[in-house]
């Protein structure tokens, strides 16, 4: 059994869509980032970072418990628990790398790029029109990348649906909102079509749903998010 600690964030959903995708019994357990639950010290037992989401595994490596936080170490992790939307680094080990590449890519970039975007365009007390136009303009070179990609190969990682597309997609999905003029990216808006028509992805996209909060924070929940208490070291 698979206890996931999440929210439904771009960064949770990427670990419900891959619990469903492989079949895993799971429980899911909100952690509540508006009210601070991610400072919980147990949950920051199992995620040092106190960011969402993470796992534990009672059925880890020998039988044994384990927990694990970064979306990018879950997906692997859950990859090779399964054998399942990974190549293989014995059998294949060009294409496993090409894999980790395009995750990597999502770590690294789209995820941060678009949530700074997003903060500063929607969040931020202060409109910073230099913080905007870097972010914006950020995201939409990312989209060209993955727009040149994707009209090389079918998926991110190559011909196969993988981690990589998992990663990427509850981010990418976001465009509108981003205002991304997506008609600039037809071979995106093709990938976005097709993994959003994918049903275990419908399923993990309607988890905790019903817990999202309509309109930005304000007053307390904003302090806990973006103000000092984010910042407090724990």
């Amino acid at each position: 059994m698979i206890r996931a600690y999440s929210w439904p964030t771009p960064n949770g959903h990427k670990v419900h869509i891959m619990l469903y995708e492989c079949g895993l019994e799971h429980e899911i357990i909100p952690i509540d980032i508006a009210k601070g639950e991610q400072f919980d010290p147990y949950f920051l037992s199992i995620s040092p970072n106190n960011r969402i989401p993470a796992i534990v595994d009672s059925d880890g490596p020998g039988g044994e418990e384990i927990s694990v936080f970064e979306t990018a170490a879950i997906l692997y992790y859950l990859a090779q628990k399964t054998g399942k939307f990974m190549p293989s680094l014995t059998d294949d080990p060009r294409g496993h790398h090409k894999v980790m590449e395009w995750v990597m890519w999502q770590m690294g970039g789209i995820g941060p790029m678009m949530g700074q975007s997003n903060h500063f365009r929607n969040y931020a007390p202060d409109k910073i029109d230099y913080a905007v136009d870097r972010y914006v303009n950020e995201v939409q070179r990312l989209f060209g990348v993955a727009d040149t990609r994707l009209g090389e190969t079918r998926f991110l990682g190559g011909d196969d649906y993988t981690i990589a597309d998992i990663a990427c997609f509850p981010w990418m999905r976001g465009w509108e909102r981003q205002e991304v003029p997506i008609a600039n990216f037809p071979n995106v808006q093709r990938w976005l079509d097709e993994i959003d028509a994918r049903p275990a992805v419908k399923q993990g996209l309607e988890v905790l749903k019903d817990k999202r909060r309509s309109g930005p924070p304000k007053g307390k929940e904003w302090e806990t998010l973006f103000g000092k208490d984010q910042f407090k070291r724990r």
